[in-house]
């Protein structure tokens, strides 16, 4: 089988193994507002959505040992199409229009940087100074983007996207020198760099987190775009990794660029809504006392979500699957509301 096409689908399983995460990670940041990113640590929920942003990091280690960086990270936009209308399943919505066209916007812009790649298996890594280079400007650009202050939400997920590309750009690194039969497993430069992707990978996805308490769309397209772009862009300057096309694939790959932009503007400015409550529907949504039992539930009411476990939650919520629901009491319960079994 092609080598490349073999990164393209270790790709697409890691693209929905960091959906379901993200997914996860916005629910528990919405539960935990006010709270410090920090003190859910301790929470077992949140370890099982770094156990999925762990199994998508693997398949798109794998994946980086057989297709060029420039081709790897931009299928990365795919988390995107499999997290916004998982996201809105699992909130018990549908996704708004806003969204749809944010999502497509942003898709489209990195399938153009896509079409602009090129290149064979990676042969080339990162020497020990060029590696050593890359992280200190990748930790002063995350320094500076990850201060407190206005769109700290925007700001936190553009850091946590670099933080991911530029650990993927030095997993490349570890993952062909480690592999690499001429040469030492336990080098210093495999062991050093590796330390450094471990620090940018757990910096990533503390940022993230912190970032998906602003909602998830428009963080995780921020998150989706600046991983790729940080990745190609050391792809291009030191691995030598190139465009196709010349001057037209870089003009298109620019054009890509400002489309994905306004793709995430669009989602930035999304304010997704859950769904009204129909008008024949005239039970509240409150809790059954233990004496009533209920009948059957309506059909194609939105699916509850247990919020102690979103790990279990989202990846329960496949198409066709039912989940149970909040019994619905009515209002009044007198004779004429009574009906014969």
């Amino acid at each position: 089988m092609n080598a490349t096409l073999i990164a393209v689908i270790l790709s697409l399983f890691s693209a929905v193994a960091y959906a379901a995460a993200a997914v996860a990670q916005e629910r528990l940041a919405s539960r935990s507002a006010g709270s410090g990113v920090l003190r859910l640590l301790g929470s077992s929920a949140w370890w099982s959505t770094v156990g999925l942003n762990a199994t998508g990091a693997l398949l798109h280690v794998v994946a980086l040992k057989y297709g060029p960086l420039t081709v790897v990270q931009p299928l990365g936009a795919l988390t995107l199409i499999a997290a916004v209308p998982l996201g809105a399943r699992v909130a018990g919505r549908r996704v708004s229009a806003v969204e749809w066209r944010g999502t497509a916007l942003t898709l489209l812009g990195l399938a153009a940087i896509l079409a602009t790649a090129s290149g064979s298996a990676p042969d080339d890594v990162l020497s020990p100074s060029e590696a050593v280079a890359v992280a200190g400007v990748t930790a002063v650009l995350i320094g500076v983007l990850g201060r407190p202050g206005k769109r700290r939400g925007l700001r936190h997920a553009t850091a946590s996207g670099v933080a991911s590309g530029v650990a993927s750009a030095l997993t490349q690194t570890v993952t062909v020198a480690a592999t690499d039969r001429s040469g030492s497993l336990l080098s210093m430069q495999v062991i050093g760099v590796a330390l450094v992707v471990a620090a940018f990978a757990a910096g990533g996805l503390l940022l993230s987190q912190s970032a998906y308490r602003d909602g998830l769309d428009a963080p995780l397209a921020l998150v989706t775009l600046s991983n790729p772009v940080a990745a190609a862009l050391i792809g291009l300057a030191l691995l030598g990794e190139r465009l196709q096309g010349g001057a037209t694939g870089a003009l298109l790959a620019l054009a890509g660029a400002g489309l994905a932009g306004r793709g995430v503007i669009l989602l930035t400015r999304a304010t997704p809504a859950a769904d009204p409550v129909p008008a024949t529907c005239e039970a509240e949504a409150t809790p059954a006392p233990a004496a009533v039992t209920t009948g059957a539930l309506p059909t194609g009411s939105a699916p509850a979500v247990d919020d102690d476990h979103p790990v279990a939650a989202v990846l329960a919520l496949a198409p066709g699957t039912a989940a149970a629901e909040p019994a619905l009491v009515p209002r009044q319960l007198t004779p004429g509301h009574l009906t014969p079994l």
